[in-house]
């Protein structure tokens, strides 16, 4: 059983890696919470609904392996996404995660995790992307939109 766990974050990380194979994005979203009839604030709306529409198809295309479809990841290898305190407490390392990938220890939610994850070769736009999708999915809402510019700030 040990090895099989051991296995487990390698066979993601090549299950992951396939950025290169683009789908047709006809993938359907999630709709994020209405605010409010301020124009200003109907385009930020508009610009969030694309982006999580975006972010979907790239987290089905890349991070569904290890975070599941319903991003609750799997106990004690993968943290989820959905309802992680790491996540909503820890934007800016969740950010870097996407941009570079991660190792190490990390505690989501009380469980230790200590696995491995790979660069995805993101753009900044597919990174802002992705967070706005697991931001405001599964029950999360966790902040406003998040730019490409925003990310590009993000460096460590």
């Amino acid at each position: 059983m040990k090895n099989i766990l051991k296995l487990l974050p390698i066979l993601c990380i090549v299950l992951s890696c396939n950025s290169d194979k683009k789908q047709e994005k006809t993938a359907s979203t999630s709709q994020p919470k209405e605010l409010s009839n301020d124009t200003a604030v109907d385009q930020k709306s508009d610009q969030l609904k694309a982006s999580i529409k975006e972010g979907k198809f790239i987290y089905n295309d890349l991070c569904i392996t290890c975070h599941m479809g319903n991003g609750e990841g799997v106990q004690r290898a993968f943290p989820p996404v959905a309802d992680s305190d790491y996540l909503k407490n820890n934007q800016e390392a969740s950010i870097l995660a996407i941009k570079n990938g991660m190792s190490g220890e990390i505690v989501v939610n009380g469980i230790t995790y200590n696995s491995a994850m790979a660069p995805l070769g993101l753009s900044n736009e597919e990174v802002a992307d992705v967070m706005n999708y697991i931001n405001h999915s599964w029950g999360n809402d966790y902040g406003d939109l998040i730019t490409p510019q925003e990310v590009a700030k993000i460096t460590e």
